[in-house]
């Protein structure tokens, strides 16, 4: 009896102490969401041309990382919005890095193939998940002059309804990063 009078006790104490707070799910826009003001993680890699690249060469400049790889469709398939960015930001200053875990030279032959405008670097798979900025791929950040992380989301695409809002939003961070 006194077993179950202190299990009965235990549960509705259990209601009292519960919080009323909404529960924030871990999605992939939440994951994004905490990244904001978060610094970017170090890393180093290999470009294309197979020179050592790492986070220090982005110091006090505005960047964007786009993580893909080759066979991913939705990357290639988001690339000429993103080569879009590059012509009509890569001339105030922002640095534009592709970050991909195929080798150098792959990854070489494909930037000639599809045209790609990004630098490229590559890391591998498990570099690439001790970043933990990426939610799967393809993923883009925006990273401030200070190295701080300003904005990230998936696909950028200005035509697709799915992802315009938030493409829109991420190139008005771009400008407002710009104007600091």
């Amino acid at each position: 009896m006194k077993f179950l009078l202190i299990t009965l006790l235990s549960v509705f104490s259990l209601k009292v102490l519960a919080q009323d707070a909404p529960v924030k799910w871990a999605t992939q826009e939440t994951f994004f969401e905490d990244l904001a003001g978060k610094p970017l993680p170090p890393f180093e890699g290999l470009t294309v041309d197979k020179k050592p690249f790492s986070n220090a060469d982005l110091k006090n400049q505005v960047t964007v990382i786009n993580f893909w790889f080759e066979k991913c469709p939705p990357c290639i398939a988001e690339m000429p919005e993103l080569n879009k960015l590059v012509t009509k930001y890569g001339k105030n200053g922002v640095r534009f890095i592709g970050i991909t875990h195929d080798a150098p030279a792959s990854a070489k032959r494909f930037q000639k193939r599809s045209g790609y405008q990004y630098e490229i670097v590559s890391l591998s798979k498990d570099e690439i998940r001790r970043l933990n900025i990426n939610h799967g791929f393809p993923s883009n950040v925006l990273v401030g002059k200070d190295g701080k992380i300003i904005y990230a989301t998936a696909n950028i695409s200005f035509t697709d309804p799915q992802f315009k809002a938030k493409s829109v939003l991420f190139e008005e961070k771009l400008k407002t990063a710009l104007s600091f």
